[in-house]
């Protein structure tokens, strides 16, 4: 039998400030979920789920210790210093 095992991370609190401190200057407040750990037991396969901030309706993807978001998906990449332009940009 097949059993998954589901650990949580916490967003690393430099990152999440960063974000918090951004989205400040756009009036605009994210709401930011933390990832997971998802693993197959008595395997090493593991996937790491990235966090997740919404900001206006549009979905970020995160992960710890690296200064690059994802738009929606990880195949549209953005640095955390241009965010700021890309929240302006939506309205």
């Amino acid at each position: 039998m097949v059993t998954i095992k589901n650990e949580k991370i916490e967003m690393e609190e430099a990152l999440k400030n960063k974000i918090e401190f951004i989205c400040s200057f756009c009036n605009t407040t994210p709401t930011i979920y933390n990832g997971s750990i998802k693993m197959i037991e008595h395997t090493n396969l593991q996937y790491v789920e990235p966090h997740r901030i919404v900001i206006k309706g549009i979905t970020f993807l995160a992960f710890n210790y690296e200064n690059t978001l994802y738009i929606k998906n990880l195949s549209n990449a953005i640095s955390l210093n241009d965010l700021e332009q890309y929240i302006k940009s939506i309205n």
